[in-house]
């Protein structure tokens, strides 16, 4: 399918315009390893803290879907922002609004309140949100040969905060010992000052703002009868209705983000009702999250080269095997542990490759709204799968609840093979 006009105008290559992406790249990396570090917190340590303030399992598990449903609520607005005021304000203002939620925190931990742990995990969450806008921002400038791989490398330097900011509570120990803070409070002290930091480099160095050079290229805006702008939410769903690629990217994105969230979310569940230590369900997350991030540069390669269609179905073939293993073998933790790796694997290849192909796809006009409205729908979909997955588990067990996500590709498998049925056809009438 041949790309939109609109796109041509918009990512037309220039000297100047590759310049700006090289100190954009090297702006977001950096900003997104130290940034990650302080989102990383909130899934471990985090859940940790929850169940020690609230010292109830009913709201403790609220507690923990708050940094998810943060990311979901400001996901919309910050990518309106960005579309307003630029890449940089709206990215700075994010990491700061998760500083101030890592803050909170801290008081939070210290002194076991309620009310401040639940507005904290909110507000920390909005770290996952500008850590997912900020591959979008790799691909404003990026040429349309090497989008999947800019993106796919910010999405893989966020490995190290995935992996880090769960080990914090190691230099809390430290920093409390010498402060008089609690090990929570420690951890997220430094949570907070890793976001702050990452705010600050991105509202320093980030200029020029990517996505304000890109517009200086682009076409006037549309407006609507007597010459007013439509509002951008109303842009947003008018071009998605029609935008047939747009509508398959968003449905690769939320379509991996359910699968893998249901499944991730209840393994250690199941692990430790079959007996499985906790140094086992440590080993099998992080190597679940290792599988998510560690191939992103070699899906954005495959999807430039090959397309994104071939990157998408590649991941739902992983995701099955994935999810098979898990249904057949529900009682093996060494089967376990492989498909949980093959179940970030999977993951990857889609996400990142529907990301990909969904910044390509969108206008110039509505793109930054789109991608912060597609960020909020995957986390909304990602915390309704992970609300549910806990009652069907408790139901039916791990090998159905393994068999009910098989079912949940399977509306993308029939598009994808649809797309790549008739892809092949055009070959042969050409």
């Amino acid at each position: 399918m041949p790309e939109p006009e609109h796109l041509a105008t918009a990512v037309a290559p220039a000297p100047a315009a590759d310049t700006v992406q090289r100190r954009t790249m090297t702006v977001l990396v950096l900003a997104q390893i130290i940034g990650t570090v302080g989102v990383g917190v909130a899934p471990s340590i985090g859940v940790l803290l929850a169940g020690a303030v609230t010292e109830n399992e009913a709201w403790a598990g609220l507690a923990r879907t708050a940094s998810t449903l943060g990311a979901a609520l400001l996901g919309l607005p910050l990518g309106t922002l960005a579309a307003r005021r630029g890449r940089r304000v709206a990215l700075a203002g994010g990491w700061w609004t998760a500083a101030a939620g890592g803050a909170v925190l801290v008081a939070a931990a210290q002194w076991s309140l309620v009310v401040p742990l639940f507005a904290g995990l909110l507000l920390i969450g909005v770290g996952l949100a500008v850590s997912l806008q900020s591959r979008f921002a790799a691909t404003d400038l990026a040429q349309p040969h090497h989008k999947a791989r800019s993106l796919a490398l910010v999405v893989w330097v966020g490995t190290l905060g995935s992996v880090l900011g769960p080990n914090l509570g190691a230099p809390g120990e430290v920093i409390g010992a010498a402060t008089g803070l609690t090990v929570y409070a420690a951890a997220f002290l430094i949570a907070a000052v890793c976001l702050a930091v990452a705010g600050l480099i991105v509202f320093v160095w980030l200029r020029p703002d990517p996505l304000l050079f890109l517009r200086q290229a682009a076409p006037a805006s549309p407006t609507g009868p007597g010459g007013k702008r439509p509002g951008r939410v109303r842009q947003v769903l008018a071009e998605l209705r029609v935008n047939q690629r747009a509508q398959v990217a968003v449905l690769a994105i939320l379509t991996a983000q359910v699968v893998m969230v249901a499944i991730m979310t209840m393994t250690p569940v199941h692990l430790t009702h079959q007996g499985g230590s906790i140094t086992v369900v440590g080993i099998t997350i992080s190597l679940h999250v290792a599988g998510m991030y560690a191939p992103s540069p070699l899906v954005g390669l495959i999807a430039d080269r090959y397309g994104h269609r071939v990157a998408i179905s590649a991941g739902l073939g992983v995701l099955a095997a994935s999810l098979l293993i898990g249904a057949l073998q529900p009682d093996d933790t060494g089967w376990i542990i492989a498909s949980l790796v093959l179940l970030g694997v999977g993951w990857s290849f889609v996400n990142v490759a529907g990301s990909a192909l969904f910044s390509t796809a969108v206008s110039a006009e509505t793109r930054a709204s789109s991608q912060g409205g597609v960020d909020a729908l995957s986390n909304l979909f990602g915390a309704a799968a992970a609300f549910a997955a806990g009652p069907l588990l408790a139901v039916s067990g791990f090998s159905l609840l393994c068999v009910l996500a098989l079912v949940a590709l399977v509306p993308l498998t029939v598009l994808m093979a649809g797309l790549m049925a008739g892809r092949a056809l055009t070959r042969q009438s050409a």
